[in-house]
Parts: C-alpha cells; structure tokens; sequence
C-alpha cells in the first residue's frame, strides 16, 4: 500500500501521529514481555495468552508501519500561510445550507478530519468537491443519506 504519493495534513496531526507512534514503540517491550511469560506456560496450541499477546504484536506492528509511512510522506500545511480565492487544502469554509443555515467545514487530512468538530478529510466525498471552487459557486453531493446542496459563502486560511 506504501506508494509515494505526498500526505497533506496540518502541524497537529503530523505531531498526534507522532506521539501515537511514539507510544505504540514504548508498547512493544511489553507485548514481547507477555508473548515470554505465555511462552513460559507450556503448551502454546491451547494458550490464549500468547496467541493474544501475539496478534496485538501483529496489530502494533501493522500499525506502526502505517503511521511511519504516513509520516515519511507527510506534507506539513499551515493555513495561516495560504491565501487565495479557492477551496485548497487546510481552507476554512463557510457554506449555506439548503436551508440557508450556515456551516463551517475545515479541510484536513484524513487522519484529522472529525466531521463533529467541523475537520472534514480533503478526500471526502464533501471535501473533494469543495477543492477549487469560489465565493459564491453552488455545490450539488450525492451523499448515503440523499442528495445535499450548499452554497460557498466564505473562505478563510486560519
């Protein structure tokens, strides 16, 4: 899965993926401790503390390798440093409901997108078709829950 491909994401999530990292590391130590004292019990056909013990350690090593990939190929974005009239990555946007009720949207990178706290991942369906548009231009989304309609009011780089 690992290709080349630059992974946008903002200073934070670049350091939350760095501290989960971080201690997903500091875990390994434990997980081989445990895989050894399950070991120490006998037989291994019928030991449910080794063979959990041994998927978590296939679990945090599959998982390290995904975030250090993720990081190697991180592309660090300040949207206090962008400026422009069009939707690009780390853009706050303020969009008009069908119901002319405002929302506010950011987009982030996958790893920090948080729909609850207004953070949608640039390669949401939401995401993808906000990127280039302007002031004023109009959105149609198909979307599981039915078709959605919005309105660009304001783009901000905060």
């Amino acid at each position: 899965m690992a290709s080349h491909e630059k992974y946008p994401m903002l200073a934070e999530g670049y350091e939350k993926l760095a501290a989960e990292l971080k201690k997903l590391r500091e875990e390994r130590p434990q997980i081989v401790e445990a895989i050894e004292t399950a070991r120490a019990h006998g037989d291994l056909s019928e030991n449910a503390e080794y063979h959990a013990a041994k998927e978590r350690q296939g679990q945090v090593e599959a998982t390290i390798g995904d975030i250090e990939d993720k990081i190697g190929r991180a592309q660090i974005i300040d949207p206090a440093t962008l400026s422009g009239d069009k939707i690009v990555f780390g853009a706050t946007v303020t969009l008009l409901d069908e119901n002319d009720k405002p929302v506010v949207y950011q987009l982030v990178g996958e790893t920090e997108a948080n729909a609850g706290a207004g953070r949608i991942s640039y390669n949401s369906p939401l995401g993808r078709a906000l990127i280039g548009r302007e002031v004023d231009d109009e959105i149609e989304l198909t979307v599981p829950s039915g078709d959605k309609y919005y309105l660009v009011q304001k783009i901000e780089f905060k």
